[in-house]
């Protein structure tokens, strides 16, 4: 019993933080198989399922599993980092430099990173379209800025 409550505690935990960086679970296994979304339990569930279950990456570069299939072709390691990094990576194209982005200018085989990091920052907006943008939808809008 005291490993439920553990567990469930750690769950809660997580959820709050999930909930503090992003607004959805995302596409994946538990996204598919857990259809009800009305409660912070049942999306940190969707969430926890899309993270372990580690389907999320294949279905976001293969379109399957309720993902939206990118136009810009990208490695795992790209796809996956924008994917944990949303709001890290819309701040620092905000501001035009940061740690995140010049990851993702690495993984993207960017060579000169403070034109493309500026290139992302003039076209903030149209990246970051709305305020539950999708990870494709920013990988596609920033493919089209580069």
């Amino acid at each position: 019993m005291k490993k439920i409550l553990v567990s469930l505690a750690a769950v809660v935990a997580l959820s709050s933080v999930a909930f503090a960086a992003n607004n959805q679970t995302g596409c994946g296994l538990g996204s598919v198989i857990i259809k009800d979304d009305s409660s912070a339990v049942m999306l940190a569930l969707q969430a926890t399922t899309n993270g372990t279950s580690g389907n999320q990456t294949f279905g976001i570069t293969s379109g399957t599993s309720g993902c939206k299939k990118t136009k810009l072709v990208m490695n795992e390691r790209a796809s996956e980092f924008v994917a944990s990094n949303m709001d890290a990576l819309a701040k620092e194209i905000s501001v035009g430099h940061g740690e995140s982005l010049d990851t993702l200018a690495e993984l993207l085989n960017i060579e000169n990173k403070a034109v493309f990091a500026s290139a992302l920052q003039a076209n903030y907006n149209g990246i970051y379209s709305s305020k539950s943008v999708k990870m494709a939808d920013v990988l596609d809008n920033i493919s089209t800025t580069i």
